[in-house]
């Protein structure tokens, strides 16, 4: 394992801390939530009552394969805590998240969570926003209309692929990784995005996060907000 995994299993299996019995938690994406899943599976093992609610396939095989139950938002509309990864995270707590390709599910987990956990490797720490390109989800109807107003922003606009074909959200959308360059409003760049008719939603997480949890070769650190 090299330093890199070991710093994300360190900060996946600590924010596990967090999660106490009876709890409804909203499961996040990426390779840093493999390793609390698996934790967490570890703890329900050994008999602790949770539900979780996945924000991707892949997150939902995963908690099926460690044995963490599952529901839906049916049964639930408020999560006791939410812990998910990143791609950026800037001093002020600001994350740009959706390298995966899950950032509307995780959005919307995120939102109805009391406490979002983010949790990371010490590479995704950054002073500033943006040298991540941008994920946004955008409608596949009229998506060439939907990235040229992109554009009018002051971003690049790319079409993710999937090999030949445009890639595929699990909600059935596209996604373009835009380059807006060093992001120094976040706030109100996610707000500009959204009011563009076509976009469903944006990688930018603002105001959002309750803690951070950096992950080093040898340990994992709670971090604190600038």
């Amino acid at each position: 394992m090299n330093n890199q995994d070991k710093a994300k299993k360190l900060a996946g299996e600590t924010s596990v801390k967090h999660i106490e019995n009876g709890m409804y938690i909203g499961l996040g994406s990426g390779s840093t939530v493999y390793w609390m899943i698996r934790k967490l599976g570890e703890r329900v093992q050994n008999g602790l009552d949770v539900k979780g609610i996945p924000s991707s396939r892949q997150t939902q095989e995963w908690a099926n394969e460690f044995g963490v139950p599952l529901t839906d938002f049916s049964e639930i509309q408020e999560l006791d805590v939410a812990i998910d990864g990143a791609d950026e995270v800037d001093p002020q707590w600001n994350l740009i998240k959706g390298g995966g390709g899950a950032l509307v599910r995780e959005k919307i987990i995120a939102a109805s969570a009391r406490k979002f956990i983010v949790i990371v490797d010490e590479s995704k720490l950054v002073s500033q926003l943006g040298d991540f390109k941008l994920p946004v989800e955008i409608l596949p109807f009229g998506w060439e209309v939907t990235a040229a107003r992109i554009a009018e922003l002051d971003g690049e606009p790319v079409l993710r692929r999937d090999g030949h074909d445009a890639f595929v959200s699990d909600n059935g959308n596209y996604i373009v990784d835009c380059d807006f360059g060093v992001i120094n409003d976040p706030k109100t760049l996610h707000q500009q995005l959204k009011q563009l008719t076509g976009v469903v939603e944006t990688g930018l997480f603002t105001e959002m996060t309750s803690e951070v949890i950096a992950g080093y070769p040898d340990q994992a650190k709670t971090l604190q907000k600038s």
